[in-house]
């Protein structure tokens, strides 16, 4: 470094002696003696190379010079300080290390399968208020992770919403400190796709307390993939935390889906920001009304259930139950504005359709041929078992039957891409069904999104997106705690859950009515309707307007939430012999 500025000031004075002398001895007005003109030529190389040019005795010019140096070495070292603080502020903003200072964010901790989704669902959350932020901490280059979520962001608009990334280790103190937790609306720890991810989980959870601390807790919702490790990661977030069971919602939504055909899409579109979702509202004035009168009096949501003061919700309760003081309404609305409330009376029900006795019941498919195999199928069999229906492990592939069910499994456990299994098998099903009315009603598991469109499945095919599923979970819970409590029952074979029913079982075939009086004779028979789907359409309605009449065919098919025993006789849960299977 001294070299170089040695030499850069013998250039400087080689260019700027001779170049001064030569604008003196060319100038008419510059001094007749050669003393004068060396004098000029001083002044004009010092005021040139800001060195003073003072002229005089030696020891003058010497002082000058010296302190020429030291301004010159002064203003050097404040612009190298400057330069350098910006330079680091630059660096650390590049690498993702510099402090939040927001308030009310949504902060992600970790990067797992689910990220991407989980983001999106969480800007979309907050798309409709202004100057909202949500936060990614996590042990990842943050260009990467910005290059990652730069689609998200952009599907959602980022008008309103920005997204920040900040690399750092979830389980670091001090990185967790740089994301302010303490000052967010809701934390959100996610388990990385690694082998000891659930022990990252725990260490996120106890960094976490020991950052913000239990004076102050914030909103935290975690996840851990192994039910056996669900215990300690409770007890790591401390109270008032919500952790959830990755395998085990995973196990419990294929057990769903194989006994109710085509609703992996209504529970995708039930957790989704887009379209209806439900909310939790109090609503003054409601106190003492039945839950039969809330649900005809909303106008434009679906009343669902209640919330009692202790959080605990009572979904699809009996009629007569009363809104009690404290108590809030669970509704499925598309957003948080809370729904309008009528005192009009409600619409005329056609005649009772007739009921499904068990001389009309005929044994539906209760078996179901299960392909692969991972550490959820015992779950998984077990819960089939507890429905009355029998798994079989297949290690070959079967010929189609309709008569059976196929489940197909991703893994086995520590694959590097667990998918690539279910993916082959399901085309080899495709190939195998070419033949007229040989197809087996399927469901299929994959752990990664972004492999939905390369699975070939037909509308027979039932695609559940573990990884997805719980994303979209996280981001519901984390923006209403109150509704872990209920999705946890709405994902339960068992008790109250999302089914899928003919709409001959409320109305008569070809009957021409609203929504709104399937609702009440859903009702009526211990059912909430939350939507429908049409005959010649998979995509599900939920929360559907219910003025508007239409005619319902053999074919609709309507969207409750009930028991498995509202339905049919409790000995037999089957399906009447002229309700198709298939979706």
């Amino acid at each position: 470094m001294t070299t170089a500025a040695g030499w850069l000031a013998l250039v400087c004075l080689a260019v700027v002696a001779p170049a001064s002398a030569l604008l003196v001895w060319t100038d008419s007005r510059s001094p007749d003696t050669v003393e004068g003109k060396v004098a000029t030529v001083w002044r004009t190389v010092g005021q040139t190379l800001r060195l003073g040019g003072e002229v005089g005795p030696p020891l003058r010019i010497v002082l000058s010079v010296l302190l020429a140096l030291v301004s010159l070495l002064y203003v050097s070292t404040l612009v190298g300080l400057v330069t350098t603080a910006i330079t680091e502020r630059l660096t650390e903003l590049q690498r993702g290390q510099s402090t939040v200072v927001e308030r009310g964010h949504s902060l992600v901790l970790g990067w797992s399968e689910q990220t991407p989704t989980l983001v999106a669902e969480l800007l979309a959350a907050h798309a409709q208020r202004r100057n909202s932020v949500v936060v990614v901490l996590a042990d990842r280059d943050k260009l990467d992770m910005e290059r990652e979520l730069r689609a998200v962001l952009t599907a959602v608009g980022g008008r309103r919403v920005r997204l920040l990334c900040r690399r750092g280790r979830p389980a670091d103190p001090a990185a967790l400190a740089r994301v302010s937790p303490a000052a967010a609306g809701a934390v959100v720890v996610l388990p990385p796709d690694t082998p000891d991810g659930d022990t990252q989980v725990v260490k996120t959870l106890l960094a976490l307390r020991a950052v913000v601390g239990d004076a102050s807790p914030v909103r935290v919702v975690a996840a851990v993939r192994q039910t056996q490790h669900v215990a300690t990661a409770r007890l790591a977030a401390g109270p008032g935390a919500v952790v959830l069971d990755v395998d085990g919602i995973a196990a419990r939504t294929l057990v769903q889906c194989v006994l109710e055909p085509g609703l992996a899409r209504v529970l995708e579109d039930l957790l989704d920001f887009a379209g209806a979702e439900l909310h939790v509202h109090r609503v003054p004035g409601l106190g003492g009304r039945t839950f039969a009168d809330l649900r005809a009096a909303c106008a434009d949501a679906c009343v669902v259930g209640l919330v009692r003061p202790d959080g605990s919700p009572h979904l699809n309760p009996p009629p007569q139950t009363a809104l009690g003081p404290g108590d809030a309404v669970v509704v499925l609305a598309e957003d948080e504005t809370p729904p309008t409330w009528t005192a009009s009376p409600a619409a005329p029900l056609p005649p009772p359709a007739q009921a499904a006795t068990a001389a009309d019941i005929r044994a539906t498919p209760r078996r179901v041929l299960v392909l692969g195999w991972n550490r959820r199928g015992p779950d998984i069999v077990d819960g089939l078992a507890r429905h009355g229906w029998e798994a079989v492990r297949e290690k070959t592939l079967p010929t189609p039957d309709p008569a059976h069910h196929v489940l197909v499994l991703g893994g086995p456990d520590g694959h590097p891409d667990p998918d690539e299994h279910t993916l082959v098998t399901l085309l080899r099903l495709r190939a195998a069904e070419r033949e007229p009315g040989r197809r087996s009603p399927t469901v299929a598991e994959l752990t990664d999104a972004q492999h939905r469109p390369l699975a070939p499945t037909g509308p027979h095919t039932d695609l559940v997106v573990g990884g997805r599923l719980v994303g979209l979970l996280m981001a519901q819970v984390s923006q209403t705690v109150e509704l872990a409590a209920a999705f946890d029952e709405l994902f339960s074979p068992a008790g109250n859950a999302v089914r899928l029913r003919p709409a001959t079982d409320y109305v008569p075939a070809g009957t021409e009515a609203p929504f709104a009086t399937l609702v009440e004779a859903a009702g009526r028979q211990g059912a909430t309707a939350l939507g429908y789907r049409s005959g010649d359409s998979l995509i599900p309605l939920l929360n559907p307007p219910k003025t508007g009449t239409r005619r319902w065919s053999r074919e609709d098919t309507l969207i409750v939430v009930t028991t498995a025993e509202a339905r049919q006789p409790q000995e037999d849960p089957a399906r009447p012999a002229d309700t198709p299977v298939l979706p």
